[in-house]
């Protein structure tokens, strides 16, 4: 079914079992105290699951290379020693994988940062040293003594971090490399760099063992490579030995997005086609590829010999096998949310996935058959109940799901409707197969009946939540107010002009619908973001004027500071530049006086204020659904009450598809 995706690749000395490169990702666990274990328990199971070839998170050639003052370092005999429980629990199960090396330059989070020139990063907290020629001699150096102990450690090859931005990506291009001697200067001089390194990298390890280089293709900054710089270093890179090229698209420093949800399924491997019939070495595309049918399609056209796919391995680490099988049905998709995974590394924590809480917890968090079957009821079919009524099936136990509406889904199915989110419904395909595969008993358009619920031996509440009421004079008028849920489950008519009252995450995704131009097509988001499909300019960036939309939109918000972000850390930047290219209208510092057939009436900044609008709606956030409440404590200790149920907040998916899971384990 997939012929393309499932061939090998045949590099001489060596072959992969297929097309699929799993992509470097930090997961924390490469500085945890017993990281290298549960890497290699996390690394085995994406081999077993069928991944072709694995790159591992970056770790650092030498001390001063480290992102952060304790990031994982690979330089030393006693690293290599410890690798080998890694390389081994791959190997076990008929993967390859190989060492990501990255020296993080001018984004190293510590005074010792160095780069190519003396040049802070916007998003760095301290300026680089200049390297000096022995420095730059002796790092060099070090990348050769990486990859010959990654060889010791019995890692297949090594992946040169060359692109993102950091210290090689750095060197490459004139942005951050002002340097007048042999290293700086003429494009000869600062591809220089990276093409030592790999004849170093080469020269230490011998014919057969692999070297990926990850070039930075579109580095979607100023001052970035130009296209035909590419297509040089990438030929030169050929020459010095690399086995493999991979792709690399924006620097961590650029704003536009690359991997988020909103940005459009492989969006990106065009740029790979490009450059792909300038080398004869096997070259990989990457970037929002998350089905077995979207890789398939874009080996099938030529874009690429291999596409790397990263968080859809925290999503499901069986993906590879599932569409070996033909059960892409039954594939746990990655969403591009980032909300367990980069806003977790973002932040120091472990990573891991909102669809998927086992990822990274492999040997923590195990789903057993259970010798003790017991009948539960779960209330509710939200991601909260999903989650844990499916795992309790898979243990054993004997379900009935409960759901008031016609289908399952609670806030996903809203959420999937909004513009950039329309990946969620993924996750309902999901859960809706794993109904059918695990036996749970799914009663839809039914109401738990609390005497009901008291003959089973365990019950799960996860009501999940509705639109919180909030008291402004004139709410009530359902001429000029709708809530949230209403407007997106009945495409409510909301005219020109519309005033939003809540900026969270839920009065940002209504913003973007309400703004999102009709018939948004993948050349319309690139043109949007101002990305040059022609790569004439450097970086890849052209100056396009913003995308104004015909509608006045304001999203207002009580407390002062910024407005448009929503809650994901790695995410609400997008969110916001997407409402400021619409010309959305972002108020903080809002109190609100009263609605009525003129609009809203606010007071801002001491002054009051109309906005003339045609509706008014109502995103002030969610409360708990909890039905017949005054007669929980009746059900005594087989009560569990999880997701919104539990706590509404802001909508946080993670936590309610965390506790579902954990909950279910369990019992």
């Amino acid at each position: 079914m997939y012929p393309n995706l499932l061939q090998p690749l045949d590099l001489g000395f060596t072959q992969i079992r297929n097309r699929v490169l799993m992509g470097s990702m930090h997961t924390g666990l490469e500085e945890h105290k017993e990281g290298l274990g549960k890497l290699a328990a996390f690394y085995a199971e994406r081999a077993k699951g069928g991944v072709g070839l694995i790159v591992t998170g970056g770790f650092s050639p030498n001390l001063r290379g480290r992102l952060h003052p304790f990031s994982a370092e690979f330089s030393k005999s006693k690293h290599a020693k410890a690798h080998k429980v890694v390389t081994d629990a791959v190997h076990e199960h008929g993967g390859k994988i190989a060492l990501q090396l990255l020296h993080a330059g001018r984004y190293a989070m510590h005074p010792f940062a160095q780069s190519a020139s003396s040049i802070k990063a916007p998003i760095a907290r301290f300026a680089p040293s200049e390297m000096s020629v022995r420095q730059i001699k002796k790092t060099i150096d070090a990348f050769a003594n990486s990859a010959a102990l990654a060889q010791q450690a019995g890692y297949d090859g090594v992946e040169v971090m060359g692109s993102e931005g950091y210290l090689i990506n750095q060197f490459i291009c004139k942005r951050t490399n002002m340097r007048y001697d042999d290293w700086g200067g003429s494009y000869e001089n600062r591809m220089r760099f990276p093409l030592e390194i790999v004849k170093s990298i080469r020269q230490a390890v011998g014919e057969k063992f692999i070297i990926i280089f990850r070039l930075s293709m579109l580095d979607l900054v100023e001052e970035g490579s130009t296209f035909d710089e590419v297509i040089a270093l990438a030929k030169e890179l050929e020459k010095a030995g690399v086995t493999i090229i991979n792709t690399g698209i924006g620097w961590h420093e650029a704003r536009i997005p690359t991997i988020a949800t909103q940005v459009p399924r492989g969006a990106f491997t065009w740029v790979t086609e490009k450059v792909r019939p300038h080398v004869s070495v096997p070259i990989v595309t990457c970037n929002r590829i998350n089905t077995p049918e979207e890789a398939e399609k874009i080996l099938s056209s030529g874009h690429a010999d291999m596409v790397s796919m990263a968080r859809p391995f925290l999503a499901d680490p069986h993906f590879v096998i599932k569409a070996e099988n033909n059960q892409s049905q039954l594939i746990n998709t990655c969403i591009g949310c980032n909300q367990a995974c980069l806003d977790n590394v973002f932040k120091g924590k472990r990573a891991s996935c909102l669809v998927n809480p086992l990822a990274c917890r492999e040997d923590e968090l195990t789903i057993t058959v259970t010798d003790t079957p017991k009948n539960i009821a779960v209330v509710g079919a939200g991601p909260a109940g999903l989650s844990c009524a499916t795992t309790l099936a898979k243990r054993g136990h004997h379900v009935d799901l409960f759901e008031k509406n016609d289908r399952i889904g609670g806030q996903f199915r809203l959420a999937m409707q909004i513009p950039g989110k329309e990946e969620f419904r993924e996750t309902i395909r999901y859960f809706a197969n794993q109904i059918d595969e695990t036996g749970v008993k799914l009663h839809l358009e039914t109401e738990a009946n609390f005497d009901l619920l008291g003959e089973y031996d365990e019950v799960v509440m996860a009501s999940g939540v509705e639109p919180r009421k909030v008291n402004i004079d004139g709410i009530d008028n359902p001429e000029k107010v709708v809530d949230y849920q209403t407007l997106i489950k009945e495409k409510t008519f909301v005219g020109n002009k519309v005033a939003i009252v809540g900026a969270g995450g839920i009065g940002v995704d209504v913003a973007t619908m309400l703004t999102e131009p009709q018939g948004h097509n993948l050349d319309d988001w690139l043109h949007e973001w101002g990305i040059d499909k022609e790569i004439s300019h450097p970086g890849g960036l052209y100056p396009y004027p913003d995308s104004l939309s015909d509608k006045e939109v304001w999203v207002l918000q009580r407390r002062q500071g910024r407005v448009g972000k929503g809650p994901g850390k790695t995410t609400g930047w997008i969110h916001k530049r997407t409402l400021e290219k619409r010309g959305v209208n972002l108020v903080g510092g809002v109190s609100y006086d009263k609605i009525d057939d003129n609009g809203l009436h606010i007071s801002a900044n001491g002054e009051q204020k109309l906005i003339e609008a045609d509706k008014v709606i109502i995103c002030a956030g969610q409360e708990s659904v909890r039905p017949f409440e005054d007669k929980w404590q009746q059900l005594g200790d087989k009560l569990h009450i999880i997701g919104g149920a539990d706590y509404a907040g802001e909508l946080d998916a993670v936590r309610a598809i965390r506790q579902g899971v954990e909950l279910a384990t369990k019992l």
